[in-house]
């Protein structure tokens, strides 16, 4: 089990960071637990008992840095699955810094029988496989939505945490808020808006799955973009995996 002086960094934006911050506080009191947040959000949820960081590191360099002077003894990357270049970074620094490091990766999504899938491998292909005139569901967040600016026959349909600034680069119908974690709640506000194709990320794990669920209800075709490769071991598909991998009983 990690002494009770030791710091765990976790680099978060996810539920599961935050799930995992409220579990180690409960197991290791004593232990400082830091969660990093890249700061996209204007106003993250933030899990009480820790401390918080906002911000980058300045790359590999950077982070291992902050793992030298900050004296931190465990990395967590509890980053998005599509976080592919933090998690490079991370099990960098990890090494440069000589600290031990865990990757929390959830599991993927898998395709149901009744799922329209339409598996693509980046946003490119993704943008393309939308047939003319589509009304898509961009449920990919602001920093991916640049190559639909290069099809001016569709009409999107955006939905964000903040608004968007500066404004984006092409007509968007925005919705701003969080998903639902209901799948009804998703399938009325994906017929009210009149989609006709879901966009998204295999994100996997349960937060954000209701927007696929309703699209299945609404028999709408998902163009889902697949995983880059994880980062390298160690691997911890669970929670209860990652406080194992600590030394933490579950």
């Amino acid at each position: 089990m990690p002494a009770p002086a030791e710091m765990i960094l976790i680099l978060g934006g996810t539920a599961e960071a935050n799930a995992l911050v409220s579990r180690l506080c409960e197991s290791v009191p004593a232990a400082r637990i830091v969660l990093s947040l890249a700061g996209r959000t204007a106003k993250p949820v933030k899990p009480a008992g820790c401390d918080i960081r906002i911000g980058g590191f300045g790359g590999a360099e950077g982070l291992a840095a902050f793992l030298r002077e900050a004296g931190v003894s465990w990395l967590v990357d509890a980053t998005h699955p599509f976080a592919a270049g933090i998690s490079r970074n991370a099990a960098r620094a990890a090494a440069l810094a000589g600290v031990r490091r865990i990757a929390f990766v959830r599991p993927a999504w898998d395709k149901q029988a009744d799922d329209n899938w339409i598996d693509v491998d980046c946003l490119g292909t993704a943008r393309d496989a939308l047939p003319v005139g589509a009304r898509p569901f961009l449920a990919l967040g602001r920093q991916h939505l640049a190559p639909f600016a290069h099809r001016p026959d569709l009409t999107p349909v955006v939905r964000m945490i903040d608004p968007p600034e500066p404004p984006l680069a092409f007509a968007a119908e925005i919705v701003l808020g969080r998903p639902s974690s209901d799948a009804e709640t998703e399938a009325a506000l994906l017929r009210w808006l009149g989609v006709t194709h879901l966009v998204c990320r295999n994100s996997g794990g349960a937060t954000s799955y209701a927007k696929v669920a309703a699209a299945r209800r609404l028999g709408l075709p998902v163009v889902m973009i697949a995983r880059p490769p994880a980062p390298p071991p160690p691997l911890a598909g669970s929670l209860d995996a990652v406080l194992a991998l600590l030394g933490i009983a579950a």
